[in-house]
């Protein structure tokens, strides 16, 4: 089971004891935030996908969607997102435990600038029940990530202006 390479992972590095284990799903957003009791923008998603034959994630902050043009700018192909069978398989872990720890060999992990507005976020470890709080120094070192990319969208989009009535 994922989880359970994620946690010999996390002891290794004496921080097993910081994963939470949820009575509850969090396999998407809504629910880990809701689990978690925090914002559902704080929740470290991770995405999988295929480029050019090879699998690789993007960990987002929860309120973050993948802008097209931006992705297509930083890997020159179009977003395709795995399948679950194919992230089961390619990455070694499942839909809604998705996370960039205790992967399989060969999966390149990217960290979206849209963490880097928190001074901790939440990814899963594995499984559909799971979450670690990490600081992003700590999710850097953490996830073996590559690169910090800029491919999302949504999180920073200025709030729209409240239009005042003609009354007031």
């Amino acid at each position: 089971m994922a989880i359970e390479q994620v946690k010999t992972y996390f002891r290794a590095q004496g921080m097993e004891a910081r994963i939470r284990e949820f009575d509850v799903s969090s396999a998407t957003v809504e629910l880990a935030a809701k689990a978690l009791h925090c914002e559902p923008c704080r929740i470290a998603k991770t995405l999988s996908f295929m480029v050019n034959g090879q699998p690789v994630l993007i960990v987002a902050a929860g309120d973050a969607k993948i802008d097209n043009a931006k992705y297509k700018a930083q890997f020159s192909t179009k977003a395709k997102m795995l399948s679950p069978e194919e992230a089961q398989t390619l990455v070694g872990h499942a839909v809604g435990g998705v996370c960039p720890f205790a992967v399989h060999d060969g999966v390149r992990i990217y960290l979206d600038v849209s963490l880097r507005r928190f001074e901790t976020v939440f990814p899963a470890c594995g499984s559909s029940n799971s979450a670690i709080e990490l600081t992003i120094p700590e999710l850097e070192r953490h996830s073996s990530f590559i690169a910090w990319v800029d491919v999302c969208k949504g999180w920073n989009d200025p709030q729209p202006a409240i239009e005042q009535s003609a009354e007031s």
